[in-house]
């Protein structure tokens, strides 16, 4: 039986719903209620028996947009896992842009990240790219990035610590760099982090990577390993916001989409249009009496 629950425009709430209830009964289903939830009386709860959470959530994407939105065809729970990808979803910027300001190219690689994040472009090709572009520029950039320029995403840390408070693994799992990730992950609260690196030799970076990258199969290789070492039966979330996080998205059981490109939403069975990162707490029943500041 599809569940879904979604926090929407309170002022048009009913009237979507009742063109949603009859979308869902032209299409030979029934809305076998909808009431709002205890834990979190902004979130309404939806249950279609014998319905597919794929049609489901096209009709809630259309009819309840914008909105916050979570689609499951198990009962929802907290999840014993928790991934995210960094840039643009658990910080508001994306690093590599803000660090190509220092060396002032951040327009002409801020197009090439835009492009990456819609899809358009091979990953590891751009990312490679971008980096030799920052060549010689001073670690010390770094510094002054992480500390003048990279804002937590509101809801970040709050999602996380409430998350883990509950038994929830936190995993930081970037396309960004270490040197960005770590202490944002520490800030943030996450326990583990993986990321890319940058190569730095005599106090400047290199224009290369050291190590491997880690791109849209090691982000989805993450959640797999993790969710494996937890055991059967656990569930997994994951947020992310651009292409590379979509075969994470669609391994997670609640993949969710934060202010998103198409091609995330598109894959995920969740999304996050209205909120910030808390709408995820209350999606999941999570009564606001029991979020965690850290």
């Amino acid at each position: 039986m599809p569940i879904a629950r979604l926090i929407a425009d309170p002022a048009s709430l009913e009237t979507r719903l009742d063109a949603a209830t009859r979308a869902i009964e032209a299409d030979g289903y029934e809305l076998a209620s909808a009431m709002m939830l205890e834990s979190n009386e902004d979130v309404l709860e939806l249950l279609v028996p014998d319905g597919e959470a794929e049609a489901l959530q096209k009709l809630l994407s259309k009819h309840f947009d914008p909105a916050d939105v979570l689609v499951s065809q198990a009962p929802i729970v907290t999840p014993a896992l928790f991934v995210s990808d960094m840039d643009s979803t658990m910080i508001e910027q994306e690093c590599i842009d803000e660090l190509a300001d220092f060396a002032g190219i951040k327009h002409h690689i801020a197009a090439i990240t835009e492009r990456a994040m819609q899809g358009e472009l091979d990953f590891e090709s751009a990312l490679r790219e971008r980096v030799m572009l920052l060549r010689d520029l001073s670690e010390e950039a770094i510094f002054k990035c992480l500390s003048t320029r990279i804002v937590p995403m509101p809801g970040a840390r709050m999602l996380v610590e409430t998350l883990k408070s509950r038994g929830c693994r936190t995993v930081l799992v970037t396309g960004g760099f270490h040197q960005f990730a770590d202490p944002i992950a520490e800030q943030l609260g996450f326990e583990r982090v993986v990321g890319n690196r940058l190569a730095i030799d005599g106090g400047k970076l290199t224009g290369q990577l050291a190590g491997p990258v880690t791109d849209s199969s090691v982000k989805r290789a993450t959640l797999e390993g993790e969710l494996a070492e937890l055991g059967e039966g656990a569930v997994s979330l994951a947020t992310g916001d651009g292409a590379n996080d979509v075969p994470m998205l669609l391994a997670a059981d609640y993949g969710v989409a934060y202010r998103a490109k198409p091609a995330a939403k598109l894959a995920a069975n969740g999304w996050i249009d209205r909120g910030d990162l808390t709408s995820v707490l209350k999606l999941l029943g999570i009564a606001q009496s029991e979020w965690v500041a850290g």
